[in-house]
């Protein structure tokens, strides 16, 4: 039999468990792994930073519902996937984090780039291990899988000291496992979905809101259907828009607060009460409010908000059985007043929300650039967004229409992902029209990950809403924020990328057109009004 090192273990066994991509930066001891990946026919997409690594990963695996695999070197080449790990962790993505370390050998010996990365890695991640044998790479590797994986997605990190890397073992003393294959979609209680049907049929105002759960479980279509089989209104998460087309007849994106305030039993699906629903409690929802909760993790269920009606499974699953047991029960124009009270509202707001996106005003309003953005993306696009106020504009007036379209700074709060996302969302979706909507200040913290996307040929459109520095600042008393109008798009050009400048707002779309067309990665610097800011939520109330 063969004999194989470490390095060729930890890539075969990679591979075999479906790994297709890898995003990482060169460095000992990787540099044997990374090389052996990529005579297995993987590609390889070789980053300026190993957080942006991370972070393409990240996106790789929403975009995939796969487990996106990032590597570094040893040290701070780990250290600096931190960042890009715990984003993912609080995102709950399925990630696969590899880092080289010292040798085993020299441990607690201030070797070169010592330091117990496992212990850093653990508190932001589900599972986080080092692999003190060769001959059990491949095992160690399934188990990655399984664990980021299984029941709620994840992060998981694998260290792998020097010496191990370069073991050679007898390829007789290795087993490989199978590759690793989710268990069967486990289903909610049938007497708490019974419960959860009556609950909704005696309601006068209900709402459903779904989060990543949904899109984990491939939900998509199982959601639409309960949706119009009951004709209850929807809302989403973030990070799930698009589950259903959100120009459908019951998506009342401009009614958010009245639905939420007034909603007098709430059927949340895969959404954890966080800041993100300011926990579920008063005054974002009503104080009588009844609650459904469908989480696949036992620990969510009554985290921050305790449900009326607490439902253990997967979404997708649970989402069916409520369908079923729904059938003559609930029947579809049961909840007309209320669909009528919130379509009347977002229409007048949507009214409202246009003619502040009309507006010519130079220098341009975010709005304006948000108008130009949502008319240019098809209806299968997908869109990054990243930033401060352009993430809250871009929030409030730009639509998805297809599941996982749409990639944000998440729960974390992230940025400067946007760039590094663009780049592994197109990686993952070669097809798929990708446009990056970024602030200033965002773009700055992997700006140079432009340089990626050259190399590679990854045709990502970059959109920067330039205010001159990190957020709005109509008083001008905000310590540190100004950058300066830096031009990006000379900068990329540099790099041999498509660079365009904008300044007045009828030049926002052609130049959105020339950069698509020029079929390479492309920067958009739009001067925008660093007065213009965005409604969103006191910082200090996500503390109260």
């Amino acid at each position: 039999m063969a004999t194989l090192t470490g390095s060729e273990l930890l890539a075969r066994a990679l591979v075999s468990q479906g790994m297709d991509t890898l995003f990482y930066l060169m460095g000992g001891p990787m540099l044997e792994t990374e090389s052996a990946c990529i005579k297995l026919g993987a590609r390889a997409v070789d980053t300026r930073h190993e957080q942006a690594a991370s972070m393409m990963a990240h996106a790789y695996s929403r975009l995939t519902r796969r487990p996106g695999v990032c590597m570094g070197c040893s040290g701070p080449g780990t250290t600096n996937l931190v960042t890009g790990v715990a984003n993912a962790f609080v995102d709950a993505a399925p990630l696969i984090a590899v880092g080289g370390s010292s040798p085993r050998v020299y441990l607690e010996m201030e070797a070169f780039q010592e330091i117990d990365q496992v212990a850093v890695m653990r508190p932001i991640t589900k599972w986080a291990t080092r692999i003190l044998d060769a001959r059990r790479i491949p095992e160690l590797v399934a188990m990655a899988f399984r664990q980021a994986t299984t029941g709620r997605p994840g992060p998981v990190y694998l260290d792998l000291p020097g010496d191990i890397l370069g073991e050679a073992v007898d390829e007789s003393a290795v087993t490989f496992p199978a590759r690793w294959r989710p268990a069967p979609r486990a289903q909610g209680d049938p007497a708490a979905i019974a419960e959860a049907v009556a609950l909704l049929a005696r309601a006068e105002r209900p709402l459903i809101v779904g989060g990543s759960g949904a899109w984990w479980s491939d939900a998509a279509s199982a959601f639409q259907a309960f949706v119009e089989a009951t004709g209850i209104p929807f809302y989403t998460t973030p990070i799930s828009r698009g589950t259903v087309p959100e120009d459908h007849e019951l998506a009342f994106l401009n009614a958010r607060a009245k639905a939420f305030g007034e909603a007098d039993v709430l059927l949340a699906v895969g959404t954890r009460f966080n800041y993100v629903l300011q926990f579920g409690r008063v005054p974002r929802f009503a104080a009588d409010l009844k609650v459904i909760q469908i989480d696949v993790d036992p620990g969510e269920l009554g985290h921050n908000r305790a449900p009326d009606v607490p439902i253990v499974g997967d979404a997708r699953a649970v989402l069916e059985q409520l369908a079923a047991q729904a059938r003559g029960r609930i029947e579809r124009g049961r909840y007309h007043g209320w669909v009528t009270k919130l379509r009347t509202l977002d229409t007048e707001k949507a009214a409202e929300m246009d003619r502040q996106m009309s507006t010519d005003q130079v220098p341009i309003h975010p709005l304006r650039l948000c108008k130009e953005v949502r008319d240019f993306l098809r209806r299968d696009a997908i869109l990054v967004v990243d930033g401060q106020e352009i993430l809250n504009f871009g929030r409030q007036s730009i639509p998805t229409f297809v599941p996982g379209h749409r990639l944000n700074s998440g729960p974390f709060g992230c940025m400067g992902v946007g760039l590094p996302f663009g780049i592994g969302a197109k990686v993952a979706r070669p097809d798929a029209q990708v446009l990056v909507l970024h602030g200033d200040g965002s773009y700055g913290l992997n700006a140079m990950e432009i340089d990626t996307a050259v190399r590679h040929r990854i045709p990502v459109v970059v959109v920067i809403s330039n205010n001159g520095g990190w957020t709005a600042d109509p008083q001008g008393t905000k310590p540190g924020r100004n950058l300066g109008y830096t031009r990006y798009d000379k900068v990329a050009q540099d790099f041999g990328a498509h660079g365009e400048f904008v300044e007045k707002p009828h030049e926002i779309r052609p130049a959105l057109e020339r950069a698509w067309a020029s079929g390479k990665p492309a920067v958009v610097n739009v001067v925008t009004d660093f007065k213009a800011r965005a409604q969103t939520i006191r910082f200090s109330a996500y503390t109260t």
